[in-house]
């Protein structure tokens, strides 16, 4: 199998197999899968803590607005009152005014943020260090305990304006946000393998050859947005490791030169004809008046 590193700039993102003879289309269209799989998963990870902390979210219409506000203008919300979590809720009133306040337990609290944990481990960007490769299995399996996790603590549900529910139905609204200049399309996504385009219609090996067990640095990149950074010549920790080592040649250096000083020459004890001089009367000889 050849085994492609993929990268987002000079950040790592995740392994995946493969072999020479594969489409590139077909690989192209894997990885952004699995690439966009994997946000997917982060944004969830992230919203799950706010559910744990503060309940569903609130109507768009009732968000921001202060409690006098909501009186004011006569707004309810309609989903309170279904949305109640499994074995009790504690207020916790949100600030910012994005949920009800109504979360869920300690005990519930700790489903859900475990569960982020083994989610996020599952796609970590770590798996690349431990040279696990990453597939759409794996990033299904973090989705499905996700949302088992959800339905544990609300087993009717999540209102449909929540983004957490809004992920799950893969009906997710990021425009304007960070997050939707990450996300790449299939049909905008490039890969690039040493400062060239790898060309849809072409297969693997018509790059790399016919050897199965070759390891490439492949980067994703958006159509119109050119080349990549070529990767460095050295990486970040062998860059770090080199300058150690020479940092460590210098002190061992000026071990030596102070081992080899040979200044104690200059010294009255070290004079070989100090005897003579001795005998000769030519010790303390001082030239000047007195």
């Amino acid at each position: 199998m050849v085994q492609l590193h993929v990268k987002r700039g000079d950040e790592s993102q995740f392994l995946f197999n493969t072999t020479t003879d594969s489409l590139l289309e077909s690989v192209i269209q894997q990885v952004t899968a699995i690439y966009n799989g994997r946000l997917k998963v982060d944004r969830i990870c992230s919203e799950i803590p706010e559910l744990a902390d503060h309940g569903v979210t609130l109507p768009p219409n009732m968000q921001g607005l202060t409690d006098e506000q909501i009186v004011e203008l006569k707004l309810k919300d309609e989903w309170e009152e279904r949305c109640i979590p499994s074995g009790g809720e504690i207020f916790r009133k949100d600030e910012i005014g994005r949920r009800n306040g109504h979360a869920p337990n300690d005990k519930m609290k700790e489903v859900l943020m475990r569960t982020v944990e083994e989610a996020k481990a599952l796609i970590s960007k770590k798996q690349a260090q431990a040279n696990v490769c990453v597939t759409m299995e794996m990033v299904k399996e973090a989705l499905d305990q996700l949302r088992g996790a959800v339905m544990i603590v609300y087993p009717m549900g999540l209102p449909p304006h929540d983004p957490i529910r809004m992920e799950f139905d893969d009906q997710e609204d990021l425009s304007g946000t960070q997050a939707s200049l990450q996300v790449i399309t299939e049909e905008e996504c490039q890969l690039w393998w040493a400062g060239k385009e790898m060309q849809r219609g072409k297969k693997l090996q018509d790059y790399v050859g016919r050897n199965e067990k070759t390891k490439l640095v492949v980067k994703l990149q958006k159509k119109g947005q050119g080349a990549p950074a070529r990767e460095p010549l050295v990486t970040d920790e062998q860059q770090k490791q080199m300058m150690l080592h020479s940092y460590k040649r210098q002190e061992e250096l000026k071990k030596l030169d102070e081992a080899d000083d040979d200044s104690y020459l200059d010294s009255e004890w070290s004079n070989r004809q100090a005897l003579k001089r001795q005998f000769q009367g030519l010790t303390n000889i001082k030239w000047g008046p007195r």
